[in-house]
């Protein structure tokens, strides 16, 4: 029922902060249909035994989470030009819908409901995923240099793992500056030294830096 410090709201409470008044019924909906779902998976484990629950239902659900979120990492990151993150003051509904990405999965576009489509996606999230690559096609002059054309894919997107693997080498942590953050590299080198020589050797003046770490491929390093 609890969220992160400094975050409130839960996603299962009907009277989060999170939803409007008029939702609140669907969240109870919600919450309720979640609770059966759990609790028939743990009658199935004593009917049928927890490793055949496991692997009717455990590992599908497992790759199911992580294919989502490899789509969700890839519509957010490992685009050339390093697009920034905005918040506080500096982030606005358009800036923020602007700055994610458009991704190709080849066939697999109508098993996702068309969500490569993201940043129309994002900027209108009413349109049905049935009208998105229309609606994406009717946008794409209108946003001009702000729309970033994803590489095509083969029947497979095999081609999105190097982008993946191109990322998680280059996207470690992320620099804040005037609540606008960029993606760096950590050097290997003297990797710790060199995030925070950048922190506290960069002119101040009235910059705030915040640096955060978004990924860390070394577990041995650790990042202030």
């Amino acid at each position: 029922w609890g969220r992160s410090p400094g975050k409130k709201g839960s996603h299962f409470h009907p009277d989060s902060d999170l939803f409007l008044p008029n939702e609140r019924k669907d969240v109870m909906t919600s919450t309720i249909c979640w609770s059966a779902m759990a609790a028939l998976l743990v009658g199935l484990s004593f009917v049928m035994g927890p490793l055949q629950v496991l692997k009717l239902y455990g590992i599908p659900y497992l790759g199911f989470v992580m294919w989502l979120d490899l789509v969700t990492y890839l519509h957010h990151h490992g685009h050339e030009d390093k697009l920034p993150w905005y918040r506080g003051k500096e982030w606005s509904y358009l800036r923020g819908g602007l700055t994610t990405l458009d991704r190709d999965y080849g066939w697999i576009n109508n098993i996702h409901h068309d969500i490569g489509t993201h940043v129309i996606h994002h900027l209108f999230p009413q349109i049905p995923h049935y009208n998105l690559v229309e609606a994406t096609e009717a946008a794409k002059p209108v946003l001009g240099k702000y729309y970033r054309e994803p590489k095509k894919s083969w029947p497979l997107p095999f081609h999105l793992l190097g982008i993946l693997a191109s990322s998680m080498k280059k996207d470690h942590y992320s620099n804040a500056i005037n609540n606008v953050e960029s993606v760096r590299k950590i050097n290997r080198k003297h990797s710790k030294r060199a995030i925070i020589m950048e922190r506290f050797e960069k002119p101040v003046g009235t910059m705030k830096h915040n640096v955060r770490p978004i990924w860390n491929s070394n577990p041995k390093l650790k990042v202030p």
